[in-house]
């Protein structure tokens, strides 16, 4: 078996390790006037793979060929940001957007009760004047 695949592999992770380091994950800290420090906190997902195949040695009188290739990718989702303020650390989750209608209406619920409850509020100070 040729030696190629591996080799192959390992450029991939090498380019990704490249292109990942631990700032993407945790972001570098970012201060804003007033003292406040905010942190970016992200999940980073990779995936790799390879593959390929040793052909007959009688193809066209080349010794060892060989056919394949190897690819890889990152992705950098941001989760939260840790707000550091006057030694108070906080943490403020970022909102995944919601994928299906049934996590629209949960999202939406609050907002709609406090509008029946707003609205309960204001027959009942019409019905009592």
């Amino acid at each position: 078996m040729s030696q190629n695949v591996p080799n192959m592999l390992e450029s991939t992770i090498a380019k990704i390790r490249e292109m990942v380091d631990v700032n993407s994950v945790i972001g570098d800290p970012i201060t804003t006037p007033d003292g406040v420090t905010i942190i970016p906190v992200s999940k980073v997902s990779v995936g790799f793979g390879g593959g390929g195949s040793d052909f007959a040695k009688n193809t066209n009188g080349q010794s060892d060929p060989f056919g394949g290739g190897a690819g890889g990718g990152v992705k950098v989702t941001p989760i939260a940001f840790l707000i550091v303020k006057e030694g108070n650390v906080r943490m403020l989750p970022v909102a995944m957007p919601a994928n299906t209608t049934a996590d629209r209406a949960v999202e939406m619920l609050p907002d709609v009760l406090d509008k029946i409850s707003a609205f309960i509020d204001s027959r009942t100070k019409k019905t009592a004047e």
